[in-house]
């Protein structure tokens, strides 16, 4: 089965953050979050606003691109780690407000990586024949899971939304594979702690003890392994295919940390012009910066028809993913 992307779609708010703005609230300078980031803004949710509605214009955006409707439809897979709520599902609300009543809808949680999972599992039920056409969605309103007194951490996240239609097709874009990885062993390493069923019902004191801020252990040991995992999702997809790396036209990684993608660049000996970088804009939205980045490099050009696309991610859980895809 021939499954292709025919269409692309990303939102981001118009509110912008600059670290000109973080410099009035905390001690720091453009100058130190540059050099050790590659942020140079990022984008912030309106107060109010929810995933879904980020989600909602992204998914409105891959639909007009694709030429489908709400009712084409029969699948919404959502990856996120900010849902509007947890019950209903973030999907169930994304689902509604885009009146897609024909179509089953549900949550991936992987955090960074969680746009390649929900492409995964989309694929999957695609050809186990039991839908045909799938919105595949990532968004994320990372501004308020963070301690904006932390410097190191707060500084990192921005909000947005991207999305991709999937279906059986000759033509557009052909996902050649989607591969995905985990190691529970290590998921301390990025940690929310507050929140789930250990912590609830919330209290002053969990509150009080930052428990239901993004925590991450261990800075540098959490760089270099994410180096390593993402080159090896990225040689795992091209190898698969019987492709070499410098067969890939372009990479998209998941905008973590200048350094990271630097570095992921050297180990797989590719040089950065064929790696597309948007976290100067939009600093890290977790799994949502893949899809973004995706439908940017797609609306500006440097996508055309017949290159090779690698997508790469590496996120908390631990989670690692890959996809290569023919455009």
């Amino acid at each position: 089965m021939r499954l292709g992307i025919v269409g692309t779609g990303s939102y981001v708010p118009e509110k912008v953050l600059t670290n000109f703005d973080l410099e009035k609230i905390l001690d720091t300078s453009d100058e130190w979050i540059y050099t050790r980031t590659g942020i140079k803004e990022r984008r912030i949710a309106e107060p109010g606003a929810g995933v879904s509605e980020l989600c909602k214009v992204a998914c409105e955006r891959a639909m007009a691109a694709a030429g489908v409707g709400p009712s084409d439809i029969d699948l919404i897979v959502l990856g996120t780690i900010t849902p509007d709520t947890h019950c209903p599902a973030g999907a169930n609300w994304l689902e509604a407000k885009l009146g897609c009543d024909n179509a089953v809808s549900f949550d991936v949680t992987a955090a960074c990586t969680g746009f390649i999972f929900s492409l995964h599992v989309a694929s999957a039920l695609i050809k186990a024949g039991l839908n045909k056409t799938a919105l595949v969605c990532a968004g994320e309103i990372m501004s308020r899971t963070v301690n904006w007194k932390e410097r190191e951490s707060c500084i990192l996240w921005g909000d947005g939304a991207g999305a991709v239609v999937v279906t059986e097709t000759s033509q557009g874009a052909q996902i050649l594979s989607t591969h995905i990885h985990t190691d529970g062993k290590s998921g301390r390493e990025l940690l929310m702690p507050g929140g789930g069923s250990l912590t609830t019902p919330i209290s002053h004191e969990s509150v009080d003890k930052g428990l239901h801020f993004l925590k991450m252990i261990n800075a540098n040991t959490s760089l270099r392994t994410a180096v390593n995992h993402f080159a090896e999702a990225a040689l795992e997809a091209v190898t698969t295919n019987g492709y070499k790396i410098e067969d890939v036209d372009l990479i998209i990684p998941h905008q973590a940390n200048i350094r990271i993608i630097e570095g992921v660049a050297r180990k797989l000996k590719t040089p950065m012009e064929k790696v597309y970088v948007t976290i100067n804009k939009y600093g890290n939205i977790s799994s949502a910066t893949v899809p973004i980045a995706l439908d940017e490099a797609v609306r500006d050009g440097t996508i055309t028809k017949g290159k090779l696309v690698l997508l790469t991610a590496f996120g908390g859980g631990l989670t690692w993913g890959s996809s290569l895809i023919r455009w």
